[in-house]
């Protein structure tokens, strides 16, 4: 599946084209490169063993780090969550879609591929319109780790997916340049609080502001 024949990326944005060869590219079990609103990501099908396999290997990254996804709509929650903490609720409601990550309890029936050493899955809904219609045309979960080789810089542009990670990704699709700036906001719940996983482009005060309003608001 790789080379040059399956690359969808164009300066002025996806087609319509590039959007359904990404989609054919993604339930093949092949990797596809997409802009979102911080860095481009990498998709692959986060049921598919071998395509995280893959994709793992792609990035040299040790097995024991999970992969993030991405999400169009809460109602894909319950493929990945065994269950949704309630005081993730005013975050997903203030903070989606937009650069926070929430780690849930993962669903048992997610490959240990995908979840790593741990019991949860990082989940979030990205704003960008690439990224949204990407997904809404997949109709489904799919991973969101940066493009790039792990330990390097994340790209911005097509241009360094293609430098940094060659003809392991199979389709590109080229958003242009993203914003950069720091990553997503990775956070957890545990024993009743929230806890900092990956300080990122959303301050923890923020989020955590955010929860004892709804608190004060509850009581």
């Amino acid at each position: 599946m790789k080379g040059e024949g399956l690359r969808c990326d164009l300066s002025h944005g996806p087609s319509d084209e590039d959007y359904r060869r990404a989609v054919s590219v993604l339930a093949q079990g092949g990797i596809v490169a997409f802009p979102t609103e911080t860095f481009y990501g990498l998709a692959v099908d986060p049921f598919n063993e071998k395509a995280l396999t893959d994709l793992f290997r792609l990035k040299g990254r040790p097995f024991h780090k999970p992969f993030l996804v991405l999400i169009q709509d809460e109602i894909q929650l319950p493929s990945l969550a065994s269950s949704i903490p309630s005081a993730y609720r005013p975050l997903m409601q203030a903070f989606w879609p937009g650069p926070l990550t929430l780690v849930f309890p993962a669903s048992p029936k997610l490959s240990p591929i995908l979840t790593g050493d741990g019991d949860g899955i990082g989940v979030r809904i990205s704003p960008h319109p690439v990224a949204r219609d990407f997904g809404q045309i997949w109709g489904g979960p799919m991973t969101a780790t940066s493009a790039n080789l792990s330990g390097m810089p994340a790209a911005r542009t097509a241009d360094e997916v293609r430098q940094s990670l060659g003809d392991g990704v199979t389709c590109i699709l080229d958003g242009g340049q993203t914003h950069g700036g720091r990553s997503s906001t990775v956070v957890g719940f545990c024993q009743g609080k929230f806890q900092l996983i990956r300080a990122g482009a959303i301050d923890f005060s923020s989020l955590i502001e955010v929860g004892k309003a709804e608190d004060r608001k509850n009581y």
